[in-house]
């Protein structure tokens, strides 16, 4: 355990002296796996699925607010779609429009969710977000996942159906606009994951404020069976198909996941809690006070030993 401790000095002391580098190093990264994921999901529009083209875009938005990236995606989500079918563009458009004005209105500092839960279904770990997002974050924080939650299904319906789409003739635009806004609006998976990951999210939120010991691990598990809970029930009621293995798994990486962030964020030695009472004229007051697990890192110091010189004696006789 210490050392973990030590390491993670480390690795806290490292990220403060090079912030200044390495928040444009982690929007690049983050503005390019998002780019690269759109690409390669709904890459219709050719001139955009470019590498040359992402990497100046993601190089542009390294120096942006994080906000910048979620409109940048957002615009090559709309283009593509332009390129496959205008009636795809301006549902989508009017989708993030919405979703914007409710993101900027209940959780504007949540971008790193929206932007991350579309990477995190790729991978197979949506559950990450719901579980860290009640741990740090709020309930308003249900907004800002759902947002996310609707921009991946969103993609995935547009990719599924582009053949029905493209061949619809270009007369039959109101046919086209039902059958795009009925697929997104009858899709009960959408519906039941914005479900469970907003439970999730509360339930976390609850637990992880109560004053008990391991109140985060307590919350972390609690939130856990309570999203495979209702992603399970869910599926049984409206028949979702979801994969019960990809669940599971996905679940337990999670957990593993944000036990880390917790080791950096929230660390407490409950071995020695304090139970302090005091009073003023008014009110009583009981605290309890659980100390942080901290360990500054070794300081190594070098020690210099100068052994003087002699000096070389004799003198010179002069002839």
């Amino acid at each position: 355990m210490t050392t973990l401790l030590v390491a993670k000095q480390y690795i806290k002391n490292f990220i403060n002296k090079y912030e200044v580098y390495l928040k444009p190093l982690m929007k690049l990264t983050l503005a390019l796996a998002s780019l690269m994921m759109i690409n390669s999901k709904i890459g219709y529009m050719h001139r955009l699925d470019n590498l040359s083209i992402v990497l100046i875009i993601a190089l542009m938005c390294s120096f942006m607010p994080m906000n910048f990236i979620a409109f940048v995606a957002a615009g090559f989500i709309i283009l593509h779609f332009y390129a496959l079918s205008l009636e795809c563009a301006a549902v989508a458009l009017v989708l993030f429009l919405v979703m914007f004005l409710l993101y900027f209105r209940f959780s504007p500092k949540d971008t790193l969710v929206v932007v991350l839960l579309p990477i995190c279904f790729v991978l197979k770990i949506p559950y990450v977000i719901p579980l860290a997002m009640g741990l740090l974050g709020t309930p308003a924080s249900v907004v800002s996942t759902g947002c996310g939650v609707m921009v991946n299904y969103l993609v995935n319906y547009m990719s599924d159906n582009a053949t029905a789409i493209s061949a619809m003739g270009e007369e039959e635009i109101t046919t086209k606009l039902r059958y795009i806004i009925d697929g997104l609006m009858d899709n009960r998976e959408m519906l039941l994951t914005i479900a469970a990951f907003a439970i999730t999210i509360i339930v976390v939120y609850i637990i992880r404020r109560l004053s008990v010991d391991h109140a985060w691990t307590i919350a972390m598990i609690g939130g856990a069976i309570v999203n495979v809970v209702v992603l399970l029930v869910g599926d049984l009621m409206f028949d979702t198909n979801v994969s019960i293995v990809g669940i599971f798994v996905g679940t337990i990486i999670s957990l593993l996941i944000v036990k880390v962030l917790e080791f950096f964020v929230f660390h407490l030695d409950y071995n020695r809690v304090e139970k302090v009472q005091f009073e003023d004229d008014e009110y009583y007051y009981y605290v309890k006070a659980v100390p942080k697990i901290t360990m500054a890192a070794p300081s190594k110091t070098v020690k210099r030993i100068n052994t003087p010189r002699r000096k070389s004696g004799g003198s010179q006789s002069r002839h």
